[in-house]
């Protein structure tokens, strides 16, 4: 006999079951099911052996020519011998890539960091972590803590230094692009004009020849050249790290480059299973403590 109110009724009801329906729809999801949903696509990023590489199915490490001692052996970073071509094999079997699937690249030093677009995955070449470098590509976590350490000719200028005081007055030589560079300009502040060397060849010859009195090098690399190479050279002292974080190494990637957290994962898990400090043992063993000078 109402027809109108009972309409209304039915109309009620149903727009009443609608929204309960969307309240469903919209409640909060499980925690189990959100928190799944959200690593799903950081999963697959780090997918071992799938990573978008360069060259698909492929890791590109690239590193300096000649490729030096203890860093490496023999000049040959594909052979897994010397400190870091372990290290770059060592990241690139975390990341899922066998020996087979990774290749070599020559890159000079300077041009890792410098800006523009890499044609290299990562790049493994004694390059320290900087604010200012970050500016032009990402870096890894540190992969080795370094000191830089002063070498001389026994019986030069520079043999007695025993602080850096005593290195002021005299020719300073080190690699372009380095840290080791830094040290000398802005630690030691050397009246005379630092030699600038574009490889560390350069600068041991220099050595040798009288042209400078010392040259500066991180400590491992240090040892071997004066173990191996200029034995008539020795290890003057080591500098301490400025600041309040240890000068450290880093791998090298393009700026924002998709693979720097799984790369990094990758660093960090291999710091914290002891497999870096097993390679530092194996290859950098005789870098032992030096004289600090002050």
């Amino acid at each position: 006999m109402h027809p109108a109110p009972r309409t209304l009724r039915r109309a009620v009801a149903a727009v009443t079951v609608a929204l309960l329906a969307t309240a469903v729809g919209c409640a909060p999801q499980p925690e189990e099911k959100a928190s799944a949903t959200s690593s799903g696509p950081a999963a697959k990023s780090c997918a071992k052996g799938k990573l978008a590489t360069k060259t698909s199915g492929k890791l590109t490490i690239a590193t300096d020519e000649p490729a030096y001692e203890p860093w490496f052996k023999d000049g040959k970073p594909a052979n897994g011998q010397g400190f870091e071509s372990a290290v770059a094999y060592a990241v690139a079997k975390r990341l899922g890539y066998d020996k087979s699937a990774v290749v070599w690249q020559s890159v000079p030093f300077n041009k890792a960091f410098a800006p523009g677009v890499k044609s290299f995955d990562f790049d493994i070449n004694q390059v320290s972590i900087s604010d200012e470098r970050e500016k032009a590509v990402d870096f890894s976590s540190g992969y080795y803590d370094v000191r830089q350490a002063v070498i001389a000719l026994k019986g030069g200028k520079a043999a007695k230094a025993t602080s850096i005081a005593d290195l002021r007055d005299l020719k300073l030589g080190a690699q372009v692009g380095t840290t080791s560079l830094e040290y000398i300009t802005g630690l030691v502040k050397p009246t005379r004009q630092a030699a600038v060397f574009g490889k560390n060849d350069q600068a041991k010859s220099a050595l040798k020849n009288g042209q400078v009195d010392a040259v500066v090098t991180d400590l491992p690399t240090a040892f071997y050249i004066t173990a191996a190479e200029v034995t008539d050279a020795k290890i003057v002292g080591q500098f301490e790290n400025q600041g309040g974080a240890p000068e450290q190494f880093g791998l090298v990637l393009d700026k924002g480059s998709a693979l720097t957290s799984c790369v990094t994962a990758a660093v960090d898990a291999l710091r914290e299973d002891g497999t870096l400090a097993g390679i530092e043992k194996q290859w950098l063993s005789d870098a032992v403590d030096a004289p600090v000078l002050k």
